[in-house]
C-alpha cells in the first residue's frame, strides 16, 4: 500500500509560479510511475504530466507543455510538480498518483492517490 500527501498549492498571480510536492510512504517508488491529475471545478479529473521513477522518462499534456516539469527523488520519496508562467485556466485541486512500473495518461489506470492540494491562480 502506498499512501501519498501533497503539499504547496496556495493563491497565486498569474505569471506566477509555484511548486508542488507529493510525499510517499508505505513503497518505494523506484519501481513506480508517478503522476498529476488535476480537477477544476464542475470538470472531469485530468492528466498534467507522469514520471516514471526508475529512468524518468515523462509524460506532459498539451496544454502544460514547456510551462510544467515534473520531476522525482528516489532517496526522498518524493514527487514534484514545478508549475511556471501559471494561468487562471491552471486553477484546479491538484491529486497526486502512482501506479507501478509504466507511465499512463488514464487516471483510471492509476492505483494510489493523494487528497490534494488546491491552486488558485488570479487573473
Amino acid at each position: 500500500q502506498v499512501q501519498l500527501v501533497e503539499s504547496g498549492g496556495g493563491l497565486v498571480q498569474a505569471g506566477g509560479s509555484l511548486r508542488l510536492s507529493c510525499a510517499a510512504s508505505g513503497r518505494t517508488l523506484s519501481n513506480y510511475a508517478m503522476g498529476w491529475f488535476r480537477q477544476a471545478p464542475g470538470k472531469e479529473r485530468e492528466f498534467v504530466a507522469t514520471i516514471r521513477m526508475r529512468g524518468g522518462n515523462t509524460l506532459y499534456a498539451d496544454s502544460v507543455k514547456g510551462r510544467f516539469t515534473i520531476s522525482g527523488d528516489n532517496a526522498k520519496n518524493t514527487i514534484y510538480l514545478q508549475m511556471n508562467n501559471l494561468k487562471p485556466e491552471d486553477t484546479a485541486v491538484y491529486y497526486c498518483a502512482g501506479r507501478r512500473y509504466s507511465v499512463s495518461v488514464f487516471l483510471s489506470e492509476y492505483n494510489y492517490w493523494g487528497q490534494g492540494t488546491q491552486v488558485t491562480v488570479s487573473s
